[in-house]
């Protein structure tokens, strides 16, 4: 335990983290008086470090919005940029005096346990019987070390619960692994990742681009906003080309309409998640599934007819070879950015694929060893946010975090059965990862309160790995929490240990057909 002298500050609840995730659990906790660590020196996660000028939010405003705080102009069409975001994330931590909480420019560097020991036994007799216990017991459980800006001396803070929004994108890249003397050491370019090219100023982003010969690393939502920057900064008669190497190919999507619908109607209203999988249902229900697979299907064989007609695909061999549904299921979806194919029709971006690559003096080669020359190469490779939160937390809790895998077990998507007196929020993933936050923050709070009780740790286990069961079976990217096609069962789940009702709509009608949205969820109606 840290030293009386060192020891700062005690208090009921820390939160590491001052993005969505972090600011809206310190909104629902804010009886409790929390504590908000911030390494940065700005609220906003990922949407703080944001070079890129094409980035927008993929999902529309009237669907990432606080139940209780509406978008200004929420019913706007468009996608509101990273400024507009990070705008309205301040104005929600400003109206609702959360911003007391912060503390910015406090990076967590180490997180000790100091409850009782039984607790972090993982003894399997032991956990059939035991329960989970109160997230507020009267005494500190946890202490975290936090490193400041003014000054090299750590500060230490106790807490009887901490809750982790350290969020799963930033800090650690995923960087590929190369053969001996074919690495990034031989390259006479630049190489960065795409988490150091979002930190760079509006100025310095364009002058690395333009005039360059850019070679792009992926084919996801960052890759396809950096070619598209880099087409930006090319344009005109001495622009260079951006070439985007990709080894998995995913479903891109022009706009949240499909055929003249919108597509909330295929996948965010209970009829249509009917159709899908959910974890722990009935034999009936899995065999109404079985029988109701032909038309879940043929949704996504009408989504993909749309995608391939409005958008260059086979033109281009950025067909997928399997359904949309994978994607939709693994939350791999992503919305182009306006004139991304008119770009590749001018010339400004490319596409080569290949499984595997690697460097030369010059630029990259592929495997067919073909050679292609570059001044620089940004690697749009994903992150490692498991590897994040498992340098922080301390044995035995971090050989439960599986280094390569950003799936957590979390019973509703929130508390991990095997680590006392810890809550994470922002861990699970939907169309609308503010609505997620919000909601699963609300129900930790009266969880807090003591409002109701959890099931013991066995039966949280069992929840857990059926969630996860049924995410293998649903896609083959299964690499994340993504509740995606039954996210409405999973807020029912939420609704009901809370004490609300789960049907949230006025009629059976609209409840079957009408798509769900954050504002069904704004209060215990």
């Amino acid at each position: 335990m840290a030293s009386d002298q060192n020891l700062h500050h005690v208090s009921k609840i820390g939160i590491i983290g001052a993005g969505i995730s972090g600011i809206t659990a310190a909104k629902q906790l804010s009886g409790h008086l929390p504590v908000v660590f911030e390494a940065t020196d700005s609220i906003g996660g990922v949407w703080r470090h944001c070079t890129y000028t094409t980035t927008k939010l993929q999902t529309p405003r009237c669907n990432f919005e606080f139940t209780d705080f509406p978008w200004p102009q929420r019913d706007n069409s468009s996608f509101p940029s990273h400024i507009e975001i990070l705008e309205y994330l301040h104005n929600y931590a400003s109206h609702f005096d959360v911003l007391k909480f912060v503390k910015l420019n406090s990076k967590v560097v180490e997180v000790k346990y100091i409850g009782d020991e039984n607790e972090s036994c993982f003894d399997q007799f032991e956990i059939e019987s035991r329960e989970y216990g109160r997230l507020l017991r009267g005494r500190p459980v946890w202490e975290v070390a936090v490193q400041t800006n003014q000054s090299p001396t750590l500060q230490w803070y106790a807490f009887e619960c901490l809750v982790m929004c350290l969020g799963k994108y930033g800090d650690i890249p995923k960087m590929p692994n190369f053969p001996p003397n074919k690495g990034k050491e031989i390259f006479q370019g630049k190489v960065l990742h795409s988490m150091d090219y979002s930190k760079l100023d509006e100025a310095d982003a364009h002058n690395l681009l333009k005039g360059k010969k850019v070679v792009v690393i992926g084919y996801r939502k960052s890759a396809i906003d950096l070619a598209m920057e880099a087409a930006q900064a090319n344009q005109g008669p001495d622009g260079e080309p951006c070439t985007m190497v990709i080894r998995t190919l995913h479903w891109t999507v022009p706009s949240y309409w499909i055929w003249g619908l919108p597509f909330s109607l295929f996948y965010s209203t209970r009829f249509s998640q009917f159709l899908h999988e959910r974890p722990s249902q009935s034999f009936l229900r899995s065999f109404l599934c079985f029988l109701f697979s032909p038309m879940r299907k043929a949704i996504s064989k009408f989504i993909e007819s749309y995608l391939v007609w409005k958008l260059p695909l086979v033109k281009y061999g950025l067909k997928p070879d399997h359904p949309f549904e994978e994607d939709y299921a693994s939350c791999q979806m992503a919305i182009l950015p306006e004139n991304f194919f008119p770009a590749a029709d001018d010339g400004r971006i490319l596409f080569k694929r290949s499984s595997k690559w690697w460097f030369w003096r010059g630029g990259i080669e592929l495997e067919d060893n073909t050679k292609l020359e570059a001044d620089v190469v940004v690697l749009a490779t994903g992150f490692h946010g498991s590897k994040k939160l498992k340098a922080l937390l301390p044995q035995p809790f971090r050989s439960l975090i599986q280094e390569y895998s950003a799936n957590l077990p979390l019973y509703r998507g929130t508390i991990h059965p095997l680590i006392p007196n810890m809550a994470f929020v922002g861990y699970v993933e939907s169309v609308s990862n503010l609505h997620t936050s919000e909601l699963r923050s609300k129900w930790l709070a009266q969880l807090v309160d003591e409002q109701f009780k959890l099931p013991t740790i066995e039966k949280m286990m069992e929840k857990t790995r059926k969630e996860m069961q049924v995410m293998k079976k649903t896609t083959r990217f299964y690499k994340r929490n993504c509740i995606s096609t039954f996210s409405i069962n999973h807020s029912d789940h939420l609704c009901e240990d809370m004490g609300w009702k789960s049907w949230r709509k006025n009629s059976w009608f609209s409840e079957a057909f009408a798509p769900y949205t954050c504002q069904d969820y704004l209060s215990h109606k």
